[in-house]
């Protein structure tokens, strides 16, 4: 539904983002990504900035957590899928069995495949991933009502290393005219910067993924790099009612701040 099925012409518009993807100053290695959701002619390009940083990793990272918020089943909690794979037409994803036994118990963890049935919020984010890395298995997590500690003690059991990677799947504002929008996303980001974990659903649909990534963040001392952030009246829609996307990196910065 949200991009093409035949593998070439999927294939051909991914790489085309991420070829155009501007490179940032070099991060070092991202830790954890927030990318948007939306259909790729509106937020491809913007997703594209933060996949593109991956491609010097490819080799190394084996393990990615994607977290989503829920848009078609209200979720208590945060659920697994049941199955053991995702399949786009680039081919099968295996989901990281280990990872799944390690959180399967924990509080709010429960292991429902309906919320992922139709859940575009991870599914956009596979064909990225297929194109940036070379193998690896994926977690994938549906967060509905969840609070934020119970969200950063998932992330936290499966931190690991460098061989793994977070991903937030989250869109900004929603429907709000051009300029407000740009307003209010500008406030969202500088909060996230500043690692608040307090975001409200209104200011990104995967506030509830976002405020246990930035509990982690604070924790791991990860810095935020903004690397994009427009909308869909940048991209591909009309000006009246927009929704927000940006790209941000968390990275280990080793380096001195002076």
């Amino acid at each position: 539904m949200f991009y093409p099925a035949d593998p070439h012409s999927l294939h051909a518009q991914v790489a085309g983002y991420l070829s155009s993807a501007m490179p940032a100053e070099i991060i070092h290695a991202p830790k954890a990504i927030i990318v948007p959701h939306a259909g790729y002619i509106y937020s491809g390009a913007i997703a594209a900035s933060a996949y593109a940083e991956l491609l010097q990793r490819r080799d190394l990272i084996r393990r990615v957590l994607v977290l989503c918020p829920t848009h078609r089943v209200a979720v208590q909690g945060m659920a697994l899928p049941a199955s053991q794979a995702f399949c786009t037409p680039l081919g099968v994803v295996p989901v990281d069995r280990e990872a799944w036994l390690a959180i399967r118990e924990m509080p709010g963890v429960i292991v429902d495949d309906r919320p992922h049935a139709q859940e575009h919020a991870i599914e956009v984010q596979l064909p990225f991933l297929q194109s940036t890395l070379d193998r690896f298995e994926i977690l994938p997590i549906a967060v509905g009502l969840a609070d934020a500690d119970q969200v950063a003690a998932v992330i936290e059991t499966l931190w690991g290393g460098p061989e793994t990677l977070i991903v937030i799947s989250s869109d900004l504002s929603h429907y709000q005219p051009y300029r407000q929008a740009q307003w209010r996303d500008k406030a969202t980001v500088s909060q996230i910067r500043k690692l608040d974990p307090t975001l409200e659903g209104e200011q990104a649909c995967g506030a509830n993924a976002i405020n246990g990534l930035l509990l982690t963040a604070q924790r791991h001392h990860l810095t935020p790099h903004l690397l994009d952030l427009r909308n869909s009246g940048d991209t591909a829609g009309d000006r009246d009612r927009v929704v927000g996307y940006a790209a941000i990196a968390f990275s280990e910065d080793h380096r001195d701040h002076h």
